[in-house]
């Protein structure tokens, strides 16, 4: 992996990234934001008590992504999902998101929001 592209993955912004359907296994692309919070890769959402995102279901069906980095650095990584379950972890977590995401609440993050951690495959090799 070009340095840009490890650069770009040191700090977090808007990109899309791409499911497979749970139930199509059609490709499902959507814009979200990353974070990267002491050298890991994290997506998540708004806290939403009513329901679980299809892209968040998706990956738990299969945890298999492209992580598209779109801007100044563009790259389309394969990647794979770990859903964050662990109310520590996530607690830990969105204590670091409400720093860029100003008034949220960490508790209501911590019980509402999607989390999944994201390694990209090029890294993990």
């Amino acid at each position: 992996m070009d340095p840009t592209t490890r650069s770009a993955l040191r700090r977090g912004h808007t990109i899309d990234i791409t499911t497979t359907g749970r139930r199509t296994g059609a490709a499902r692309r959507i814009e979200i934001v990353f974070h990267a919070i002491d050298g890991r890769i994290y997506i998540t959402g708004m806290p939403r008590a009513d329901r679980t995102r299809a892209w968040l279901l998706n990956l738990e069906a299969d945890p298999h992504l492209t992580f598209h980095l779109k801007g100044p650095v563009v790259a389309d990584l394969p990647a794979t999902a770990r859903i964050v379950t662990d109310e520590a972890e996530r607690r830990a977590v969105f204590a670091e998101v409400i720093k860029v995401w100003r008034g949220q609440d960490v508790e209501t993050m911590t019980r509402h929001s999607p989390l999944i951690e994201v390694t990209i495959d090029d890294l993990a090799a």
